[in-house]
């Protein structure tokens, strides 16, 4: 199941599935913290008046701003965690681009402007980058604290946007570096399939990392070419292109071959009960669907099954 609100996770938690194969930490940053990660660890340097305020009562009861930031991501992660353990709940770990940043409080004064943020620096870019990795540290010490301290080893931090087995082996360093080390304690890292690089280096990518979530609405717009967020190309977007069909097949076909896990988190499968079909055809390991396609679409994949 895909889940964002932690507040809905345990009443989600009673619809048939087998996990969560994608939570996502952006819903908890944006409406539980609010407030731009080095706005907390730099706020004495804030220079916008009313922001300051603003972050002053929300973190009142917090001498040492970022402890507010590790506190609710932590909470929020570990309540998902909590109402579907002991299944798998895979956490992609920040995936805002640079104007979604922005809008959080103080975020302005940190983040740059992109022409096209789609694009440019989100995901993995940012969490090894001298200017925001103190800001990623304090993600990896929520992981850490819901793993450890709270005993939620169902954990499986995931990767977003990661262009290059070499950034991959960068943020891998970074999350070591606070404690979150790949095979100690059970832990695995997963990194989403969403760039072409990711199918066409598989190979490698299954060196780095212990499976692979695709990405279906990025890995279409990218090997497509177009703009998902522009309505002058919409209608050619489509996640059952011939094009996405055979880059799908390809990278399932490599992680296998890699022992790797490989699932699909993307809306496809939501939206086209051919496409979650077609994935089962492939070998898949898991489906992850919203939660109101679950059940219509388990009977088709129990039906998919019997076929195969």
């Amino acid at each position: 199941m895909n889940v964002g609100n932690p507040q809905e996770a345990f009443a989600l938690a009673a619809i048939p599935c087998d996990g969560v194969g994608l939570a996502r930490s952006e819903f908890i940053i944006a409406n539980h913290i609010q407030a731009h990660p080095l706005a907390l660890l730099h706020y004495d340097q804030l220079k916008d008046e009313a922001v300051k305020d603003q972050v002053a009562r929300l973190t009142s009861q917090y001498p040492y701003k970022p402890d507010f930031f590790v506190d609710k991501l932590a909470q929020g992660i570990g309540t998902i965690a909590a109402a579907f353990y002991p299944n798998p709940v895979i956490v992609r770990m920040s995936d805002f681009k640079s104007n979604e940043y922005a809008n959080l409080l103080g975020g302005r004064q940190f983040e740059p402007h992109e022409e096209n943020p789609m694009i440019g620096w989100r995901g993995a870019s940012r969490y090894y980058d001298p200017t925001y990795r103190e800001a990623f540290g304090l993600e990896c010490q929520a992981f850490r604290r819901v793993r450890e301290e709270m005993g939620l080893t169902n954990v499986i931090p995931m990767i977003p946007f990661c262009r290059t087995p070499d950034e991959g082996r960068k943020v891998i360093a970074e999350m070591a570096k606070h404690g979150l080390v790949r095979g100690e304690n059970g832990l695995q890292v997963y990194v989403m399939c969403e760039v072409p690089s990711n199918v066409i280096l598989a190979d490698e990518f299954s060196e780095v990392f212990d499976g692979f979530s695709i990405g279906s609405n990025d890995l279409t717009q990218l090997t497509l070419g177009l703009d998902r967020d522009s309505a002058l190309v919409a209608h050619l977007f489509d996640e059952r292109n011939e094009a996405i069909r055979k880059m799908v097949k390809l990278v399932i076909e490599k992680a296998k071959r890699n022992k790797r896990k490989i699932g699909i988190c993307g809306q496809a499968p939501s939206d086209y009960p051919d496409f979650a079909r077609f994935l089962v055809e492939m070998g898949i390991d898991s489906i992850s669907l919203n939660p109101d396609s679950i059940v219509k679409t388990r009977l088709v994949i129990a039906e998919a099954e019997k076929q195969n």
